[in-house]
């Protein structure tokens, strides 16, 4: 069925509740969705009890997280049928709070409406009604006292590794944090040197329901799962006394996939979603812990170079989600080239080729996927990959450098050079070494480490 003829057919989703179970060991959230006449859906988050929890947690605002990490969870079942009535049951929302949560799912799922040929808009797509009890705001201010370190959610690849090489200082306050641990996150928090109480791995499940509907074709697509490790970090956070959550997101996160258009795939990534999420934190559950990403003033270019200079990691990281469950590189992705790409300039060849287990720029079949990444399409690949100009400005740098080593040029770049990109991008200057992005949230101490590590 179509997308509207879904919402005809299924017009109220609902959520119904959520339950908080605590053992010696764990907290085992379980949250009940509905679409209303098709199915209910109980996925659940497990979250460890670490050695230095909090001894007196206080229950209402682990209710109140618990509620809010259920309203971003929520989307991932609204979209199967898309409702057109969000029933929130019990709970209350301002109008406020409403609009917050109706910008996240509009722009979060803004790739989901382009792929699936969606024509809506923010007032029509979704109106939001809720219950009457409160939930209130947690106004001690122990979190100034008693809260310290950094919370640093680990995905595996390079840009969470650059995270923890450049507050190592801090060491020995920080925790990493791992949703579903798999081998490359595992084992980065393993070769950054973290023991068993500074990693916090937690379980997120997922309902069956959901994934059999998806096989019986009723609609899916991609989500904004940055904004699910966003609401779930602050829970961890503050059961382990965190002060700060700190991200990975480059500046170039704030680039629009789609050419002219408002449809970001890294939406929950970009500046735009940070201040967005701090206001809300703020105003609705509490203060004292802060949401900022390290990377955030500079580019996907830095990233790289300061990556390279890091090779105990180079087998062991992984940012390919073809390939994530089975741990490795798939080598056909936009992800895939993106990476190898990204970090030509500053990596020996056979290097890349040990991580990817062959030359990507010698594959023909990427060709098309190049020009996606390079703006010689307008469009970029569904991704988390970098803006077009770090792309075409890594690709010319790689072309220099083989071309200073007598070395034949691969066969992609053989191809970018009878591109107009060449002509655009061969003579221009090279701004990313001394790139910074002004528009960040990053405190001064980090800063600070930013700059010793010499990457600002």
């Amino acid at each position: 069925m179509t997308f509207l003829e879904l919402r005809e057919k299924y017009p109220e989703f609902s959520y119904n509740w959520y339950k908080i179970e605590e053992n010696e060991n764990e907290y085992k959230i379980t949250y009940e969705f509905e679409i209303v006449g098709l199915s209910k859906f109980n996925p659940t988050w497990t979250i460890p009890k670490m050695e230095n929890k909090l001894a007196h947690q206080n229950k209402e605002l682990l209710e109140n997280m618990v509620f809010n990490l259920g309203m971003v969870e929520l989307v991932s079942y609204w979209k199967i049928t898309c409702s057109p009535h969000v029933t929130v049951k019990n709970i209350y929302l301002n109008q406020k709070q409403i609009n917050w949560w109706k910008k996240l799912y509009f722009y979060g799922l803004g790739e989901f409406f382009y792929k699936n040929n969606i024509k809506t808009n923010i007032e029509e797509f979704m109106n939001i009604t809720t219950g009457t009890s409160k939930l209130s705001k947690f106004n001690d201010d122990t979190t100034n006292e008693e809260f310290t370190g950094a919370l640093v959610p680990i995905g595996g690849g390079k840009d969470s590794i650059v995270t923890l090489d450049v507050i190592k200082d801090d060491f020995k306050d920080n925790m990493c944090y791992v949703i579903n641990p798999r081998g490359a996150t595992e084992e980065t928090v393993e070769v950054a040197g973290y023991n068993k109480n500074q990693r916090c791995y937690v379980k997120r499940t997922l309902d069956k329901n959901m994934l059999e509907l998806n096989k019986q074709g009723y609609l899916n697509g991609h989500t904004p799962f940055s904004s699910i490790v966003a609401f779930s970090a602050l829970i961890v956070a503050y059961l382990n006394k965190k002060k700060y959550i700190v991200l990975s997101n480059e500046a170039s996160a704030n680039e629009s996939t789609i050419y002219q258009e408002e449809v970001n795939h890294q939406y929950s990534k970009s500046y735009e979603f940070e201040q967005d999420f701090n206001e809300y934190v703020k105003e609705n559950i509490l203060e004292g812990i802060e949401y900022f990403s390290l990377l955030r003033p500079i580019s996907e270019y830095q990233i790289a170079k300061h990556f390279a200079k890091l090779p105990k990691f180079y087998k062991i990281f992984k940012s390919c989600n073809v390939g994530s469950k089975e741990n490795k590189w798939c080598a056909n992705c936009p992800k895939c080239l993106f990476v190898y790409i990204i970090l030509s300039p500053f990596m020996k060849k056979e290097d890349m080729i040990n991580i990817f287990g062959e030359d990507l720029l010698e594959k023909e079949s990427l060709k098309e996927t190049m020009e996606m990444l390079s703006g010689i399409q307008k469009n970029k690949p569904f991704e988390c990959v970098g803006s077009r100009d770090e792309v075409n400005t890594a690709i010319c740098e790689t072309i220099k450098k083989y071309e200073n080593n007598d070395e034949e040029l691969p066969l992609l770049y053989k191809y970018y050079k009878t591109t107009k990109k060449i002509e655009e991008y061969k003579n221009k200057q090279n701004t990313y070494d001394t790139f910074y992005n002004a528009e960040n949230n990053v405190p001064k101490h980090y800063k600070d480490m930013l700059k010793k590590s010499e990457i600002i």
